[in-house]
C-alpha cells in the first residue's frame, strides 16, 4: 500500500510540475472537466450518474476501498479505470484530472478533499462536509487558498421546493421571522444507548475490502459484517454524525439561505442518552443565531428535533386535520407561518389568510451541473465551501452539544472555541490514527 509520506512526496512534486492549476486549465468553455470519483455505490453512484450527465464531464477513474462496488458505475461509464486506494489514484493521475467527487463515510471527507485541493483540484464533497468542526474550517480555508471551485452534496439546495421557500421568505409573505423549528424523524440504530460495541465475532474481512483503508484516520477496530460497512457507519461516532450529520445540512440549508445566517451564538442539546460509541436515538438541539434583516429580533432561535421528537403543532397555526410532514422546517413569521417539507413545496398558514394565495414556483436546477459549469468557467457555486462550511459547522456543533447534554455552549466562531466549556472545545477536533494525521490548510 502506498504510504502517506510517499503520497505527499509524489503529489507535491506533481503539483509543482504542473504549469497551470486545474482552475486555469479548464477555463475554456470548450474543455471537458476530467473527474475522478472516490466512492462508487450508494450516494457515490448517484453523484457519478448526476455529475456524469453533464456533456462536458468526463470520468477518468473510479476509486472504492471495496472492489465489489464498481459494477454499477462501470455500467454507466464502461472502461473507466479502477483504484482501491485514492492516494495511489491521486499520485498516478495527478496531471490527468481536474476535479473529484467525494462520496465516502464522513471520517474520510476531509483527508481526501484537503489532499485534492492542495493539488488544486475542484471538489464536490458530500454533506456534512467533514467529520469535525475543525476539519470543516480547514476545508473552507484550503478552498480559498487553492482558488478551486467547490460544492457540498446537499443537492436539495438547488431544488425547486427549497428555492420556492426561500423566495417566499424574501418576499415577506409571512413577515419577518421570529423563530424556526426543524425536524427529521430518523431514529438512531439498534446500538444507540449501548455502553459498548458488540464483542468481535472473528469474521474474516472479505477479499474485496481493504479494511485498514476503510478505517483510515479512525481508531482501528475489528471488521464485523453488516455493522459498519457499507452503510451503518453513520450511527457510529468514529465514522459518522448520526441523524444530524445525515440530514442537518439538508434541512437547515433553506434556513441559512433564506435568513442569511452565519455562526450561532449558543447551542444547547438534550437527548435520550448516548455513549462513546453511537449517537443518541433522539435529541433536541436549541440554537441562538444573530438576527439578520430577515428576522424580527436581534436574536433568532432555531430548534432541531430528531428520533421522533417534534415541535408543538399549535405553533404552525394549521387546521386540526393537517399534519406535519415527515421532515422539514416550520418558519414562524410576524404575519403567519410557513412549513417547508423535505422535499415538497411549502405550505402557508393560517388557512383563512393564505387559502387563496397562489405560490409561484421557482425553477430548480442541477446541483451537479452547477459545479461542473463553475469549475469550467472559474465561477463560484451558490453552495461552495464559502457558504456550505458555516452551515456544516452549525450542524456539527449540534453534535458537539449533544455529547455534553444540558449545557448551554457559548460559541466563539472567530477563534474556533467554546468559551465556557473546555470539554466541548476538545470535541471540535479529534485524534487521528498514527500515520493519518490531517494537516491544517496551507
Amino acid at each position: 500500500m502506498i504510504t502517506r509520506r510517499t503520497f505527499l512526496h509524489r503529489t507535491s512534486a506533481a503539483a509543482a510540475a504542473l504549469s497551470f492549476p486545474a482552475v486555469v486549465r479548464c477555463a475554456s468553455p470548450n474543455s471537458n472537466l476530467q473527474i475522478v470519483a472516490v466512492g462508487c455505490m450508494g450516494k457515490g453512484l448517484s453523484d457519478i450518474a448526476e455529475t456524469g450527465s453533464h456533456p462536458k464531464a468526463k470520468f477518468v477513474a473510479f476509486c472504492d476501498v471495496d472492489t465489489n462496488r464498481f459494477h454499477e458505475a462501470d455500467d454507466l461509464f464502461p472502461g473507466t479505470p479502477h483504484y482501491q486506494d485514492w492516494r495511489e489514484m491521486f499520485a498516478k493521475l495527478s496531471g490527468q484530472f481536474d476535479a473529484v467527487t467525494i462520496s465516502t463515510p464522513d471520517h474520510w471527507h476531509a483527508p481526501v478533499a484537503m489532499a485534492a485541493m492542495k493539488m488544486r483540484k475542484h471538489v464536490y464533497c458530500q454533506k456534512p462536509l467533514a467529520h469535525t468542526v475543525w476539519e470543516v474550517r480547514q476545508m473552507r480555508r484550503q478552498a480559498e487558498i487553492s482558488k478551486v471551485i467547490t460544492q457540498m452534496g446537499n443537492q436539495i439546495h438547488s431544488h425547486e421546493t427549497y428555492r420556492t421557500g426561500v423566495k417566499l421568505i424574501h418576499g415577506g409573505v409571512i413577515g419577518k421571522i421570529k423563530a424556526v423549528h426543524s425536524w427529521q424523524p430518523n431514529p438512531g440504530n439498534k446500538y444507540s444507548g449501548l455502553s459498548k460495541r458488540p464483542e468481535p465475532s472473528g469474521a474474516e474481512v472479505p477479499a474485496s475490502l481493504n479494511w485498514d483503508l476503510w478505517i483510515g484516520p479512525a481508531p482501528m477496530r475489528p471488521y464485523e459484517p453488516n455493522l459498519y460497512h457499507p452503510f451503518k457507519w453513520r450511527d457510529w461516532q468514529d465514522f459518522g454524525g448520526g441523524t444530524m450529520g445525515d440530514f442537518g445540512c439538508h434541512i437547515l440549508d433553506p434556513i441559512f439561505t433564506a435568513l442569511e445566517l452565519t455562526a450561532p451564538i449558543s447551542i444547547r442539546a438534550e437527548n435520550t442518552g448516548l455513549n462513546e460509541e453511537t449517537w443518541p436515538a433522539a435529541e433536541t438541539v436549541s440554537y441562538i443565531f444573530p438576527g439578520t434583516k430577515w428576522t424580527a429580533e436581534k436574536m433568532l432561535p432555531v430548534t432541531w428535533y430528531d428520533g421522533g421528537r417534534m415541535p408543538d403543532r399549535a405553533l404552525a397555526q394549521m387546521p386540526e386535520d393537517a399534519k406535519f410532514p415527515g421532515g422539514g422546517s416550520l418558519f414562524i413569521g410576524e404575519g403567519g407561518t410557513m412549513i417547508l417539507p423535505h422535499v415538497a413545496l411549502p405550505k402557508l398558514y393560517p388557512v383563512e389568510k393564505f387559502g387563496e394565495f397562489e405560490i409561484e414556483k421557482v425553477a430548480g436546477a442541477s446541483h451537479y451541473h452547477a459545479w461542473v459549469d463553475g469549475a469550467i468557467a472559474s465561477t463560484k457555486t451558490t453552495d461552495g465551501f464559502h457558504y456550505a462550511a458555516p452551515l456544516a459547522e452549525a450542524a456539527l456543533l449540534g453534535n458537539v452539544a449533544t455529547r455534553v447534554p444540558g449545557e448551554t455552549l457559548m460559541w466563539d466562531a472567530e477563534n474556533l472555541r467554546v468559551t465556557n466549556s473546555e470539554a466541548a472545545t476538545k470535541l471540535l477536533t479529534k485524534a487521528y490514527r498514527e500515520g493519518w494525521k490531517l494537516d491544517a490548510a496551507s
